[in-house]
């Protein structure tokens, strides 16, 4: 089938990449001269795993193309994925729909006949609804269908979770959109993975509704983590005794420093503001976002006892790991941020290194020394802190660390390390819940 996809961003580029993979004919649009330009010349503007190696492939079979000309992509379309950003709005926490809607005010009069127009994008109830009347308020003749098809791609791992899903949700409000992206994800179903279609307003909420879930079991681990530190219990103890229990499962039960990343911090606030508007309010949800937004800045001042708690002006921390997550460059509402501002507001000097998300945190991280390396960060700190569980970071040379450390302090805010091994190295060690 001949697909578009409008924007190249993270959902946008990967789901193209995916699709061409599975056979079909996909054209990739967008805006950004330059981004455009960087994926002609074969550079990946994002950090995921295997994707360089996919879009290529699939460049040089002839089945991915990218372009700017959204009148010279249109033309044969059977499918038009719009998959453009729906960052907070600034002020209410609202999910911004101008880019959503603006690629439907300008696709409308170029659009075929018996084309599926699909809202990639994450979006609130009743996007497709206004979708629909965008397009048919400019293009009245038009014979098409919007349907919604959310995505429920993990950072770092998204290739194999869109080749291998859980599951694949299609809202659909007619047997034509139905049938099309069954056309579609029948590479998928060979493999007996589920395709669930429902009502188009349904898969909106599904979206958000399996993001707030996942947000509040790490919310709910992460205070149980603080329990566990008050009462002298484990908290890997506990989290494996409700782990093995298939009615909660074992995922998403490791408390660390917060939750980041491009959706869960928007997508909950979006959920809450919907249930505002439709007089539903989400109180357990609302909790969980006040509790993340507090643990960041909590985590900074975890280290800072670490050092003893008293006056630490002058003292240097190296931190191990900016981005919210590790296999990913993505900075965005990553705990590293709050956690650098809580040291520097106690007059700690920072130094930093990440694997892969280095230029993306100096555009958000001012003040900082960045490092080409773990061991170079710790040189000279007073403290060593690991806020983003990258493998690079399981595996130090523990006697390498304590001798460039200025003292042997090592808060491991992932819990990658045991205590044991930790301390029979002479280090004092903070972990998380234990």
């Amino acid at each position: 089938m001949r697909i578009v996809m409008i924007g190249t961003g993270y959902v946008g580029l990967v789901s193209g990449a995916c699709f061409a993979d599975f056979g079909h004919d996909v054209v990739c649009v967008d805006k950004d001269q330059s981004k455009i330009d960087a994926l002609l010349r074969g550079e990946i503007p994002i950090f995921e795993p295997g994707l360089d190696e996919l879009v290529a492939k699939n460049v040089e079979a002839g089945r991915l193309s990218f372009t700017l000309d959204l009148p010279e992509a249109l033309p044969g379309a059977d499918a038009v994925f719009i998959a453009v950003g729906t960052p907070s709005r600034r002020g209410d926490g609202h999910a911004d729909l101008s880019y959503v809607y603006a690629a439907a005010r300008e696709m409308a009069p170029l659009l075929p006949d018996g084309v599926v127009v699909v809202d990639k994008s994450t979006v609130p109830v009743g996007t497709g609804d206004e979708v629909e009347r965008i397009i048919r308020e400019e293009a009245p003749d038009l014979q098409f269908s919007v349907a919604s098809n959310p995505e429920f791609l993990r950072e770092g791992a998204a290739i194999d979770d869109f080749k291998r899903p859980d599951r694949v949700v299609i809202g659909v409000n007619d047997e034509h959109a139905e049938a099309v992206l069954e056309e579609i994800y029948r590479p998928l179903t060979r493999n007996e993975s589920p395709l669930i279609a429902m009502s188009r307003r349904g898969a909106e909420l599904t979206k958000y509704a399996a993001n707030a879930f996942l947000a509040t079991k790490i919310g709910f681990i992460n205070e149980i983590a603080d329990l566990c530190e008050k009462v002298g219990a484990d908290v890997r103890d506990v989290a494996k005794g409700i782990g093995l229990d298939t009615r909660i499962g074992n995922r998403f039960l490791m408390p660390g420093p917060g939750y980041g990343g491009s959706c869960f911090p928007k997508d909950t606030l979006a959920l809450l503001k919907t249930g505002q508007d439709y007089e539903a309010p989400l109180r357990i949800v609302e909790s969980v976002v006040q509790s993340n937004d507090q643990r960041k800045r909590s985590m900074g001042r975890k280290v800072i006892q670490a050092l003893g708690g008293g006056e630490q002006h002058g003292k240097t921390v190296a931190v191990l790991g900016l981005t919210f997550k590790a296999n990913t460059d993505d900075m965005r509402d990553s705990p590293a941020i709050s956690i650098v501002q809580a040291l520097q507001d106690a007059g700690i000097a920072v130094k930093a290194y990440d694997p892969e998300g280095m230029e993306q945190a100096k555009k958000v991280i001012d003040n900082v020394t960045y490092c080409d390396g773990p061991y170079d960060a710790l040189d000279g700190a007073d403290a060593a802190v690991i806020v983003t569980e990258w493998d690079t970071f399981r595996a130090l040379d523990l006697d390498r660390v304590k001798s460039l450390l200025k003292a042997p302090i090592l808060v491991d805010l992932r819990n990658l390390y045991s205590r044991h091994d930790v301390e029979k190295h002479g280090f004092t060690y903070v972990g998380v819940g234990r």
